[in-house]
């Protein structure tokens, strides 16, 4: 990840910026390659100008070292003081720190505080020292995917095509959700999958109606849909994509909700293209659903950028500005939702290429019904 910590040193260079502290597992694991979840304990990368380290506890300082590409490593253990092993080592490459940069979205407020107080400790009496937000900027240099990325994120998205159909094998009637949920799961686990990219999402019938509902006791019943929302982390990478099924025949009402959800789906999927603006794609898909008379039941984004987590920059929403480039990732996931009737979604995750988009996912979307 050489290139990444050029690119983020430069920035620095050109800002005055003379320490960048992370702390974010996934921006920790994009610039070293160390995946790490530390709990309560710190895992953090400080780069400066010229330099960089990691800085983990103990414990996982043999983990850090097998898997990074960071030479200087250093640690701490449970009854030491973090912070001013952190800002020791720091002040060994900076001569003075005047201004610091951090994420918002993951340092919590004591622990900034904390982390701005011992960098403080280390210089002159009455220095001052300014920090700013620099979570957008990984943002930005994280939202173009390399080829190496985007084949690591095409084998999770095998990986959650399997998932579908082992979800969609187990379906018989009386079975309920989170007996389906368990199923795939623990199926992937099998598959070498240690964690899915968030909890599985098994809805049937009018509970699906909810967009974010969570699998419980309802059980299956004929004729009626069964939606899956699911993907995996593989090799550091996110899959995400959801179908929805018939469990035997659907009323002519659910078809035709499920054909434009479909129709909207594959239009904009289809008219992804480098140098598009992203706001305009969920308009694309909007106006399928719109223009069908069911407009109020789309009730959120089209899509979220997918990388090392399932949701990350860009958020493909229609007042979203940003230009769609090649490498970029993200998911094209329209629904309907009639509360107490019926929920329809259909979603794959793409990257952008020269002349339009690749999914990651490639399981058949036409209708499918399944009788048993």
């Amino acid at each position: 990840m050489k290139q990444q910590l050029n690119s983020l040193q430069d920035y620095m260079i050109s800002e005055n910026i003379d320490v960048v502290y992370l702390d974010n597992p996934n921006a920790v694991a994009y610039f070293t390659n160390f995946e790490s979840n530390p709990h309560e304990r710190i895992v953090a990368y400080i780069v400066t100008q010229k330099d960089h380290f990691l800085f983990v506890p103990a414990l996982e300082k043999e983990e850090a070292k097998s898997q990074s590409n960071v030479e200087n490593i250093y640690t701490y253990n449970d009854e030491e003081n973090p912070w001013k092993i952190i800002a020791k080592e720091t002040s060994k490459l900076v001569n003075e720190i005047n201004f610091f940069c951090i994420d918002e979205t993951t340092l919590t407020v004591e622990r900034y505080n904390k982390l701005s107080q011992a960098f403080l400790d280390t210089q002159q009496p009455d220095h001052t020292i300014s920090s700013e937000d620099i979570g957008s900027i990984i943002d930005q240099m994280r939202v173009v995917k390399t080829s190496n990325e985007i084949d690591k994120m095409m084998a999770a998205g095998e990986l959650a095509d399997e998932a579908l159909q082992i979800g969609i094998d187990s379906l018989v009637e009386g079975i309920t959700e989170q007996e389906v949920a368990a199923i795939i799961d623990m199926e992937m686990k099998k598959r070498g999958v240690s964690e899915m990219s968030f909890s599985t999402l098994v809805l049937f019938g009018d509970h699906a109606a909810n967009p974010h509902g969570n699998p419980g006791d309802r059980k299956l019943k004929q004729n009626e849909f069964a939606l899956f929302d699911l993907g995996v982390i593989y090799n550091g990478y996110a899959s995400d994509a959801t179908r929805t099924i018939a469990f035997g025949e659907v009323n002519e009402k659910e078809k035709e909700v499920y054909e434009i959800v479909l129709e909207a789906q594959r239009t904009a999927q289809e008219a992804v293209k480098p140098g598009m603006r992203a706001g305009d794609l969920d308009q694309i898909a909007r106006k399928v659903i719109e223009d069908a008379g069911y407009g109020e039941y789309f009730n959120h984004r089209l899509g979220h950028g997918i990388g090392k987590t399932a949701h990350e920059f860009p958020s493909i929403h229609g007042s979203n500005e940003t230009i769609l480039e090649p490498g970029m990732c993200f998911s094209i996931e329209p629904g309907i939702y009639i509360p107490g009737e019926v929920g329809v979604r259909v979603e794959d995750c793409v990257y952008v290429t020269e002349d339009g988009c690749e999914p990651f996912t490639l399981m058949d979307k036409e209708l499918y019904t399944l009788v048993k």
